[in-house]
């Protein structure tokens, strides 16, 4: 029949799909690690905790993705490093726990699949495996035509971790007189970036434009700088002894994500002046005229992962961290909670942003 239909007709093309495919599994082998037992291609991908080294786990699952950042991405035509975004949003929930990032599973989704952009995107979620120690066991690439604008594309990731049940962290442990220390950021990380391309596009900015903040760089890969990922700084930490406590700063800042590990009766108070806020936050609050206390509820704002531990180690914790690549900053201490109080307080945060 001359009108007869294919699938490619339709918008989908299984032969692009399958290139994709075969360009991405060296990447998969390349974070294979101990307890990985099938590589990319089956219907379901295997683990093996017992290979692993594990005696009696507690499995951690946690999905996410990488929300607006991928618009800057699209829009500044760079794809390599959003993947590495992907995998740090999941893994770096999974250590707050204390468990180790074992494997992750991608899904890719695209109203026209491009393989170069597809590698690019799937490159980066493979070196986000390997900077976590974790396999990238098994994905989904999904072309769907009418679903997505030209160029445009999602992501998702999902990543199951262990951790030996006595070593799991539940924050249970945290009490008045501990010490919170914080990991600096490599910048806005993959929260809030609904507020950074408004604020862009009030700037006049284009991405490929030199970043007003960093000369060094365009503006779209200064903004495309990708999560920092905690996990081996965190895991030899933990080893040492003393860690009570982990919060991974997302969406919501020091302000909500603390709380979220702290017991009953217990608050932080954190001094401002502990820590240098980074240029881009500067920036951001000053075009997008933000203040302080918005600025600090939306973004890192230079922490991001905040350690809880007993004073005693302070200085083993710290130095290990230091050791792992860390810049740890003191922030201040847990103390008790009054009913009346809120369960973090930041002396100094309004002077902090006045420089």
């Amino acid at each position: 029949m001359s009108d007869a239909l294919s699938y490619k007709d339709a918008g989908v093309d299984i032969d692009a799909g399958e290139a994709l495919v075969e360009e991405i599994k060296p990447l998969a082998r390349s974070t294979d690690r101990s307890g990985t037992l099938s590589g990319l291609g089956g219907f379901g991908a295997l683990f093996d905790l017992k290979a692993a080294g594990f005696t009696d786990p507690v499995l951690v699952a946690g999905t996410d993705g990488v929300g607006t950042k991928l618009k800057v991405a699209i829009d500044a035509n760079r794809h390599d490093t959003v993947g590495i975004d992907l995998v740090a949003m999941c893994v770096n929930d999974l250590i707050v726990q204390g468990a180790e990032p074992l494997f992750f599973l991608d899904y890719y989704a695209t109203g026209k699949l491009s393989v170069e952009e597809g590698r690019a995107v799937v490159g980066g979620i493979a070196e986000g495996c390997r900077r976590a120690g974790c396999a990238l066991i098994g994905g989904e690439t999904a072309e769907m035509p009418g679903m997505y604008s030209q160029g445009d594309y999602d992501l998702a990731g999902f990543s199951v971790g262990a951790v030996e049940r006595t070593r799991l962290l539940t924050g249970d442990s945290v009490e008045p007189g501990n010490v919170v220390l914080g990991l600096a950021s490599d910048g806005i990380h993959s929260n809030g970036f609904s507020l950074v391309r408004k604020i862009v596009e009030r700037s006049g900015l284009a991405y490929d434009a030199s970043a007003p903040f960093d000369s060094s760089r365009s503006l779209g890969e200064a903004l495309l700088t990708p999560t920092r990922i905690y996990v081996k700084s965190c895991l030899a930490a933990m080893k040492v002894g003393g860690v009570t406590a982990l919060a991974h700063i997302t969406g919501g800042g020091l302000w909500e994500n603390i709380p979220r590990v702290l017991p009953d009766g217990t608050a932080t108070r954190l001094d401002a002046k502990s820590w240098t806020i980074p240029p881009v936050f500067l920036w951001l609050a000053d075009v997008g005229g933000v203040d302080p206390t918005e600025m600090a509820r939306t973004f890192n704002c230079g922490i991001g992962m905040v350690v809880l531990c007993k004073p005693e180690k302070e200085a083993d914790i710290t130095r290990i961290l230091t050791q792992a690549g860390e810049t740890v900053l003191h922030l201040g201490h847990v103390e008790t909670r009054a009913e009346d109080e809120p369960a973090v307080r930041i002396d100094g945060l309004e002077a902090a942003w006045r420089g």
